[in-house]
């Protein structure tokens, strides 16, 4: 392998993109050499993105798998749920290895994905093939993976919170429930109404209780995890925020059962390079996170009773998104786990 790693952007010209720019701008061990998007296209990446100014010379540019497999040894697809099943079967058939932020090789069952995304998949073998790109649970298939599926932001925050209690089996894996909250940036960088300052300020509100696309992505890792199906009542809800992603989850242990709790939180993540097990009693905030790849976890049990209730929060485009994605290449290239995610925090 050589240095640095020639990498390319398919759909850099949204959040996720510019999120993966600023990251892999201060990356010791990759160089960001293409950057696609067909509405930028030939706009130069710093006149869209002047945070960048000093950091890039690049040029948006059409997207080409073929032009972009000639020049990179892996490629970030932050393609839209759809366009993503097309494009990156061509890249990785060509020698290129990928990551793929879109939720188009997440979900293995073909009909699930169907039914949630409300169209047929039309690389249905490639299913099988992607790794789901949770380091904390697939490090080892990462390393050896061609085509990493990058988790959903949701399904990360609550994925990691339910992780500890459903693979020790001291929780019951019926009755959990996410109660999840996200900024405005995890809707994506499209003018839309309800995200105005106008419609979004001041208020808090649900949508998709009645079903997200992202709960099955979330029962399909916890499924994993607990060894068998689980049910988890989902709700996400739009806070008037930029970034952040809080995630308040409830388990329930049997009559009888008392674990040591923070014991076995602080086990499990002993050896995650980002995620924190805050200490007991704490209450991690989305700001303590901003800008950063970590996850911050807090785990009570109420008034010593059977119900566990676990805090979760994460920065929705960092270890939400762009962050996991480039530890997750770090992985794939036998790079420092960390490179190009150390810095810390932002605050305020």
């Amino acid at each position: 392998m050589t240095l640095p790693l020639q990498v390319g952007i398919l759909g850099a010209s949204g959040y996720t993109g510019v999120e993966l720019l600023r990251l892999l701008a201060g990356h010791p061990g990759a160089e960001v050499v293409a950057a696609t998007s067909r509405r930028a296209r030939g706009q130069g990446v710093v006149d869209l993105f002047p945070s960048l100014r000093g950091w890039t010379s690049l040029a948006f540019e059409d997207p080409d798998p073929e032009r972009l497999a000639e020049r990179c040894d892996l490629v970030f697809c932050g393609a839209p749920h759809g366009v993503a099943m097309d494009q990156v079967p061509r890249l990785v058939e060509a020698g290129v290895r990928v990551v793929d932020l879109s939720a188009d090789f997440r979900i293995r069952d073909r009909a699930v994905f169907e039914h949630w995304y409300g169209e047929t998949h039309r690389g249905p073998d490639w299913l099988g093939r992607a790794v789901y790109g949770l380091p904390e649970v697939n490090a080892g298939a990462i390393r050896e993976a061609r085509l990493v599926a990058n988790p959903g932001c949701y399904p990360t925050a609550v994925q990691l919170a339910l992780l500890p209690l459903l693979e020790s089996g001291v929780v019951a894996t019926d009755g959990l429930v996410a109660d999840a909250k996200s900024g405005a940036s995890g809707a994506g960088r499209e003018a839309k109404t309800h995200l105005l300052l106008a419609e979004a300020s001041d208020s808090l509100s649900a949508y998709g209780a009645g079903g997200h696309r992202h709960l099955p992505e979330i029962e399909q890792g916890l499924a994993h995890a607990a060894g068998e199906p689980v049910d988890i009542t989902f709700v996400p809800h739009l806070v008037p925020m930029i970034r952040g992603l809080h995630a308040t989850c409830y388990a329930w242990l049997p009559e009888g059962v008392a674990p040591d709790l923070q014991g076995l939180f602080e086990r499990r993540y002993a050896a995650s390079a980002f995620v924190d097990v805050m200490p007991e009693g704490a209450h991690p905030a989305t700001r303590s996170v901003r800008g950063s790849n970590f996850c911050r976890l807090a785990v009570h049990r109420p008034g010593e009773g059977r119900q566990v209730v676990v805090l979760s929060v994460i920065d929705n485009l960092v270890k939400g998104a762009a962050g996991q994605a480039v530890q997750n290449m770090n992985l794939m290239f036998g790079l420092a786990e960390g490179d190009g995610l150390a810095s810390p925090p932002l605050l305020p």
